[in-house]
Parts: structure tokens; C-alpha cells; sequence
């Protein structure tokens, strides 16, 4: 018979031993998920304390955190030198893979246009159109005696234009460059660095952190630096649908990019679950200034952002978020559209925005319709479906309520353009028609979707995107039920659908997604995401966990298996890539190109040294932006049309390419004070494959001297008294010659002088 003490020390000898294994069971799940551990307690039959109450017994000094909001039991914090080690190498290998891109844009641009080696004129030449009228404005700001001068210069600009004086900061949006002059200036770079290098210098310091942001944010998703690290492999390899910064540098997306991914990656931190009060107030104002920083630098940034309150708006409906979360978002867009208002000279257009409408329309249609989230599961969606209705129609009424007050001339010529997009309505209209043969406006070639294939990247971004998609839906199913998760024997980790910064990416994904297969250039917004997106899902243990609890996987333990996996397979997709796409990566560094214009650059010496500083040009809205950079002279139009006046002065001067008299021409030119006209061999012998989008086709159609049918298939001519324009006046016959005269003239270019004395000779 065994005595009373020796049971009693029996029973507390199996208590301890119960303890020690349920804490050895509690640090084997906290390091196999570093943001998610659950203990599953137990009951024993005669009524005992059970092990995770015994774990947290003040007696035995242990005790762990309570449940959060993602669903977790129980937290136990890792050892301090593992976590600082991670975050340690983490950091460096993001700042370092930055910085690395940095100078293989560095590296590559010197490899295709030598600048260390050209003349001023011969760099300058390298910024084309758009990019060539943006340096010329960063260069003038440089010129000037000092900031204010150079500022004043910019806000009252007379010499860029004939007969009209702009503030080209508000409308062409030059706050980049004055930005890069004033930050050139204050730091006495001018006798360390010249003006071109710093110029492009800052540019791609900004594609570093553009970089830095996509590594953080597929970090901060998956939970683990190997994201990062394929984020970046895939940006790289993508680097022909990822950016045009290897191309045109200046271009207004290269600068607010890197802050819209600034924006995204601190969004991402904020809408986390388990993030503490630190670093939630970090994330907020990080995402302010970035937002703010974004609206200053491109002028469609409002339209961006728009998408992504929507996107918000769609998570605070299907009750992923707290609409405490979605509020302070909300504010934060008010605050940053109403300095970029003042900022902005009162740009109305920030006032005009959807984004303003639509947030003042899901606050008004949230204070008429109240407890949106209670009731049973029909109830709860025909409460969502009014909703939307509500907040669509309060939000599009909002919007012509506040254009009718601030009347934007843009309006007409948007509608235009969407009716003309999607066949809604056919136009003649010459600004219509050229936007809509713009590479940027046109759908995507079959040859985009093939080279994200052979990369790899479709095919894992758009599987990640259906898990995730098909979780999403399983658990807003569920919350509208009311219903409790399920329990099915694995592991209780945190369903990936679960994660409101992650169902906000994939509905990122799903949005630019769809604007990006309408709108090639729109693709910007959508492949590096889709790269961000791709690398967390491969190594994100959540989403393979997801996948094993819908295959019931119980053969192999599942989340050993998704450990193994989340590191396998991004390892074995990033050697593999590396090893088919790194030399072509690095042939391109190792190949010596070479862009010189030789045409273009004797053009431009010729301008210089022949003609007057007060003479006006009038030609192409492209080779006037050169001219404007590299001579100086003024000019009648410039690339960046982005007002009514602009676009009717650009459909004139094209006039030089169609069917129209000499007396014509010459009458559009001088009400322009124009003496020089510059005729491109380029556009007026154009026999390029598109028909409709050559510059010629489209003045014609413009004019009505060209009609096509409505199949597309046959083009119709229509009866005109004279020939091209272009052509007719090389052949230096009356009435040409009494109206122009012709000073210079090379392979691609002619120039003539416009008299001013007419004499008719026959």
C-alpha cells in the first residue's frame, strides 16, 4: 500500500513533468512561426488545471501574452540575439540590394550614352521630349542669381512659349525640379558634382529606395528577408515592365513612385493586426509624408490614390479592418490634398478629385446607414450591396456638384478620350486621336504576358493571388455567418485570408491589375507589386498552411512542411532565375552602346551659332523640347500639353504635314510670331505599320481628308486643291518660296525662314 506523501509526490512529480513538455510543445510552435504561435489546451478528465493554465501559474514564474486581434492564443518571444540577428542581416541585404540597383542604373546609363566623355549639347540631346523640357527647367533654375530668382523665373515664364506667360511650376509640375535645384544649391554641390550628374544622381538614388520599399513590404508580408531578397531578383530580371527609368530619366513617374512605394509599405505595417502602438503612430506618419511627397510629384497621383482608397473602402465593407483604421486613412488623404491645394497654387484639379468625393461620399452614406455589420448572413449583404449603391451615387453626385462650382476644362477632353477608348463614340478631334495612338494609352502586347511567364512570375503571382482570393472569400463567409473557424486537427495558425494587409494587397493586385491589361503604361503601378506580391506568397508559411488545411494534409506534420517549402522553393525559383537571366544582366553592363544623333546635334550647333536668341520655332512638340533645352530659343509648342490652349497650338502647327495651302500655313505660323519652321524627314515620309496613328494620317482625318470605314478595313480619300504640305514645299516652287525660304537643311531636318516680306515670284 503506497502512503499518502508518496502519492502526493507522484502527482506533483507529473505535474512538472506535464509543465516542462507543454513549454518545450510551446517553443517548438514559436519557432516554427515567428509571428503566429498557438498553444492547443487540453482538459484533463478529473477537472485539473490545464497546461496552458499551469504555463501561466504565477508560481511558476512563466506567463504569456493574451489573445490579439489576428486570433492567437499565446505569444512567447524569441531570444533577443535570433531576433536582432534577423532584422540585422534583413536590413543590410535591403539597403545593400538598393543600393546595388542604384549603380547598375548608374553603370548602364554611362555604358549607353557616355557622358563622361560628351559635350554639354550631346547629354542634353539624350533627354527626349518631355525628359528634354523638364531638364531645361532644372537647368534654368540653376542659372538664375539665386532661389527666388530662379523660382520667380519658373512661376512667370515668358520665354518658353510665344505669346504667353506660365507658371510652368503648377502647370507642367516641376516641383521635382525645383526640388533638385534648391537641394543642388544648399548642399554647395556645385564644385563637387556637376549639374547633370547630380540631376540623374538623385533620380536613381530614388529607384534604391523605390527598391528598399518593395524588399520591406514583401518582408513585412511574409515575415521572412528571403522575400525581399526574390522581390528584388524579380524586379530586376522584369526591368523592361517594371520601369522606363533606364530609358527617360526625368520622367514624372520616376520620381513618385519610389514615395508611392514608401506610401504602400508603411500602409502595410499600419493595417497589421499585431503591430504595437510604436509603430503604428512610426507607420502613420511615414505614410503622411510619403503621401503628401507623392501628390507634389505627379500630377495623376490623386487618381492613384483614389484606387487605393477604394481598396480600403472594400476591406472596412467586408469587416477585415477595424473602421477606426480606415477613418485615420481617410483623414490622412484630406490632409495631404489640402496642402497639395496651397501648395499647388489652389490647383483645382486636387478639389475636382475622385479621391476627395469618394471619401466625402462613404462618410456621408456610413452616417446615414447605420449598424452596416450586424444581422444574419442576407441581411448583412443586402446592407453591402446599399451601401455601395449609396456611397457610388452620393460620391458621383458629390464630384459634379464641385466641378459645376470649379468649372475644369479638362473634363470634355477626359470624356473624349474614354468614349474614343472603349468604342463608345468615334472622333476627328486631333488631341483624341493622338493620345489614343500613344504607346502609354495602348493595350499590352501578347509579348508583355510572355515575358512575365518565361520569368516566372505570372504563374506564381496570379496562384498566389487565387489562394489568397479563395481564403478571402472563406472567411468573409464566415464572419457574415457569424460562424466559428473550424477546427480540423492542424495546427491553429492564422488563416491567410485573415490578414487585412494582405487581402489589401491582393485587391491592389486585382485593380492595377485590370487597368494595367486596358493601359500599357499603367503596367508601372502593377509589376513591382505584382514581384512584392509573387515572393511573399512562395515564402510565406501562412499561405502554404492555408493550402494544407484545404487538402486536410495530415500524413506529413503541415507546418513542418510549410517551413520547408516557404524556403525551398523561393531558394530554388531564385537560382534558377539568377542562373537564365544574370548574364544577359550583366552583357548589358559589360556592352558598350552608343546613342549620338549626329543629325540632331548638328541641328542644334546650327541654331545656335545662325540664328537670334529672341527667334521663335515652330515645329514637332518632341524635337521643340530639344530645342528649348539645348538652344534656348523660344518656341511654339513643347511636349507637355496639358491645357486647351496647348493642344489647339499643337493641332496647328502638325498643319505643316497635311493638305493644306502654303497661304494657310503661313497665316497659322505667324499668328504664333513664329520666324522658323523645322520639317522633320521622320514625319512627313512616315510609312509606319499603324495605320491612322501617323502624324500625317491624323491631321488628315482632323481636316476630313481622310476617312476610314467603320470595319477599319478601307480608307476612303477625300477630295483636296493641294498636296502635302511637306512635300510640296521641297520642291521650291510659287507660292512656297515667296513665303518661306529655306536656311538649312541635313538627312532628318529642314528649316526655313517665314518672311515677313512677301514677294511673289512665278
Amino acid at each position: 500500500m503506497i502512503s499518502e506523501g508518496s502519492a502526493q509526490g507522484e502527482m506533483n512529480e507529473m505535474r512538472k513533468r506535464r509543465k516542462q513538455k507543454c513549454l518545450e510543445d510551446c517553443t517548438i510552435q514559436q519557432e516554427a512561426q515567428p509571428e503566429v504561435s498557438s498553444v492547443e489546451t487540453f482538459q484533463e478528465d478529473d477537472g485539473e488545471q490545464t497546461c496552458a493554465e499551469e504555463i501561466s501559474s504565477p508560481k511558476e514564474g512563466v506567463t504569456l501574452k493574451d489573445k490579439n486581434d489576428t486570433g492567437t492564443k499565446y505569444k512567447k518571444s524569441k531570444p533577443a540575439f535570433h531576433q536582432w540577428a534577423k532584422v540585422f542581416f534583413g536590413s543590410w541585404a535591403a539597403i545593400a540590394s538598393g543600393m546595388l540597383y542604384a549603380v547598375y542604373l548608374s553603370t548602364f546609363h554611362e555604358r549607353k550614352f557616355w557622358f563622361s566623355s560628351r559635350q554639354d549639347i550631346e547629354r542634353e540631346i539624350s533627354f527626349q521630349a518631355d525628359s528634354g523640357l523638364y531638364y531645361y527647367y532644372y537647368k534654368k533654375m540653376l542659372q538664375a542669381t539665386s532661389i527666388q530668382e530662379g523660382f520667380f523665373e519658373l512661376t512667370h515664364d515668358n520665354k518658353t512659349l510665344s505669346l504667353r506667360t506660365l507658371n510652368s511650376v503648377q502647370q507642367i509640375g516641376l516641383y521635382p525640379e525645383v526640388f533638385a535645384g534648391i537641394l543642388y544649391r544648399i548642399t554647395g554641390s556645385r564644385e563637387v558634382i556637376e549639374p547633370v550628374y547630380f540631376y540623374i544622381g538623385i533620380i536613381f538614388g530614388l529607384q534604391a529606395v523605390y527598391v528598399t520599399a518593395l524588399y520591406v513590404t514583401s518582408w513585412m508580408l511574409s515575415g521572412t528577408w528571403m522575400a525581399g531578397m526574390l522581390t528584388v531578383v524579380w524586379y530586376i530580371i522584369n526591368r523592361t515592365d517594371t520601369t522606363r527609368v533606364e530609358h527617360t530619366v526625368p520622367l514624372r513617374e520616376n520620381w513618385a513612385l519610389p514615395y508611392f512605394a514608401l506610401q504602400v509599405g508603411a500602409l502595410t505595417g499600419y493595417l497589421k493586426t499585431n503591430i504595437n502602438s510604436t509603430m503604428e503612430v512610426f507607420s502613420y506618419l511615414l505614410m503622411c509624408a510619403s503621401a503628401f511627397a507623392f501628390i507634389m510629384m505627379w500630377d495623376i497621383s490623386h487618381y492613384v490614390l483614389f484606387v487605393q482608397a477604394f481598396i480600403l473602402f472594400l476591406l472596412d465593407c467586408l469587416d477585415l479592418i477595424p473602421s477606426r483604421k480606415i477613418t485615420e486613412v481617410y483623414r490622412m488623404y484630406l490632409v495631404c490634398l489640402t496642402l497639395g491645394y496651397f501648395t499647388q497654387f489652389r490647383n483645382s484639379a486636387l478639389l475636382a478629385s475622385p479621391l476627395l468625393s469618394f471619401i466625402g461620399g462613404s462618410h456621408l452614406a456610413k452616417y446615414i446607414q447605420q449598424n452596416l455589420k450586424k444581422g444574419h448572413f442576407v441581411a448583412r449583404l443586402m446592407k453591402l450591396l446599399l451601401h455601395f449603391y449609396l456611397v457610388l451615387t452620393v460620391s458621383i453626385a458629390l464630384n459634379l456638384v464641385i466641378k459645376k462650382i470649379l468649372p475644369q476644362e479638362e473634363n470634355e477632353h477626359i470624356l473624349k478620350f474614354f468614349e474614343a477608348k472603349f468604342d463608345l463614340n468615334t472622333t476627328r478631334d486631333f488631341s483624341t486621336n493622338l493620345l489614343l495612338c500613344q504607346e502609354t494609352f495602348q493595350t499590352p502586347s501578347q509579348e508583355f504576358f510572355i515575358r512575365l511567364t518565361q520569368t516566372c512570375l505570372l504563374p506564381f503571382c496570379t496562384s498566389v493571388l487565387l489562394i489568397c482570393l479563395f481564403s478571402t472569400l472563406e472567411v468573409v463567409a464566415r464572419k457574415f455567418r457569424n460562424e466559428p473557424q473550424k477546427s480540423d486537427g492542424l495546427p491553429d495558425v492564422v488563416v491567410i485570408g485573415e490578414r487585412p494587409e494582405v487581402v489589401y494587397h491582393m485587391l491592389h493586385m486585382v485593380l492595377f491589375g485590370s487597368l494595367a491589361v486596358m493601359f500599357q503604361g499603367l503596367k508601372y503601378l502593377w509589376t513591382p507589386y505584382a514581384c512584392m506580391f509573387a515572393a511573399f506568397g512562395v515564402c510565406s508559411p501562412e499561405l502554404w498552411m492555408t493550402v494544407f488545411r484545404w487538402l486536410r494534409l495530415r500524413t506529413v506534420p503541415p507546418l513542418l512542411l510549410a517551413l520547408v517549402l516557404s524556403t525551398a522553393v523561393p531558394t530554388i525559383i531564385g537560382l534558377s532565375i539568377w542562373k537564365d537571366f544574370f548574364p544577359d544582366v550583366m552583357s548589358e553592363l559589360s556592352e558598350l552602346q552608343e546613342f549620338y544623333d549626329s543629325d540632331t546635334v548638328e541641328l542644334m550647333n546650327w541654331i545656335k551659332r545662325q540664328t537670334p536668341t529672341a527667334a521663335v520655332f515652330a515645329g514637332s512638340m518632341q524635337l521643340m523640347g530639344t530645342v528649348k533645352l539645348c538652344t534656348g530659343r523660344t518656341v511654339t509648342v513643347h511636349p507637355l500639353y496639358s491645357d486647351r490652349d496647348l493642344r489647339k497650338r499643337t493641332e496647328e502647327i502638325y498643319q505643316v504635314y497635311s493638305r493644306r495651302s502654303a497661304e494657310d500655313i503661313y497665316m497659322i505660323l505667324m499668328s504664333y510670331k513664329a520666324n522658323y519652321v523645322i520639317i522633320e524627314e521622320g514625319i512627313c515620309n512616315d510609312m509606319g505599320p499603324v495605320k491612322g496613328c501617323r502624324v500625317k494620317d491624323l491631321v488628315d482625318v482632323a481636316n476630313g481628308h481622310i476617312l476610314y470605314s467603320k470595319d477599319d478595313h478601307d480608307v476612303n480619300y477625300a477630295f483636296s486643291l493641294y498636296g502635302r504640305f511637306c512635300h510640296e514645299i521641297k520642291l521650291d516652287y510659287s507660292p512656297y518660296i515667296n513665303y518661306f525660304t529655306r536656311v538649312y537643311w541635313n538627312r532628318s531636318y529642314r528649316i526655313y525662314r517665314i518672311n515677313t516680306l512677301i514677294s511673289f515670284q512665278y
